[in-house]
């Protein structure tokens, strides 16, 4: 190989190797939780030195919250999703709600990402409230305009949980709770879940003739 080559393979392993720390430390973090994870650990998974991972993250601290952003998908283009829903208003929020079912409640990162949240939301404020921010505030919004316009169209009753979707869209976090502990011991039937919650939802929203 060529020195020319050499340098860019170097370069480009160089540029990689942040995200393949943060994949290592994500990992570290889920087995062991912030306290008993070893930067010494998150190194040798990947077969580094921990002068290497403390190179690109100077403290564990930081690290935590940097693999925090790293796993994390904002939820800002959830309106842009609306738009892309047909039907009728039963048809959009049955979508809406599997869209909400496959971004979190099923998803390993966001499942994971909440536990972190939950676990070490006092000794990381800013993550908890940016979680909030890009996560639960853009959720509930969508899931308000979309009731707000089922109503407006007259297809849906105008019931005090259109002022408050997070009552309509609670089970989707109940499951990723639920997931999250008892997964392992006590599986759901996700489909049926998902069936049962938009049966009991469209039986409390859809306006009666």
């Amino acid at each position: 190989m060529t020195d020319k080559k050499q340098a860019g393979v170097r370069a480009q392993r160089k540029a990689e190797r942040p995200g393949e720390i943060l994949d290592a430390a994500f990992e570290e973090f889920v087995e062991n939780g912030y306290a008993a994870t070893r930067v010494e650990d998150i190194a040798a998974r990947i077969g580094v030195t921990k002068g290497t991972v403390y190179f690109y993250f100077e403290t564990k601290e930081i690290l935590f919250e940097e693999m925090l952003r790293h796993i994390s998908v904002p939820f800002s283009d959830l309106k842009q999703e609306l738009g892309t829903l047909t039907g009728s208003y039963q048809e959009k929020i049955k979508a809406f709600a599997r869209l909400i079912y496959d971004r979190i409640s099923t998803d390993r990162n966001s499942r994971e990402l909440l536990r972190f949240i939950i676990a070490e939301g006092a000794r990381f404020p800013q993550a908890a409230d940016r979680h909030y921010e890009e996560h639960i505030v853009p959720m509930f919004d969508a899931a308000r305009e979309l009731l707000e316009a089922g109503v407006a169209a007259g297809e849906l009753r105008n019931s005090p949980v259109v002022r408050i979707p997070e009552i309509a869209f609670s089970p989707t976090m109940l499951l990723m709770v639920w997931q999250m502990i008892f997964s392992d011991r006590r599986p759901h039937d996700v489909e049926a879940f998902i069936d049962a919650h938009l049966d009991l939802m469209m039986n409390g929203l859809v306006a009666r003739n």
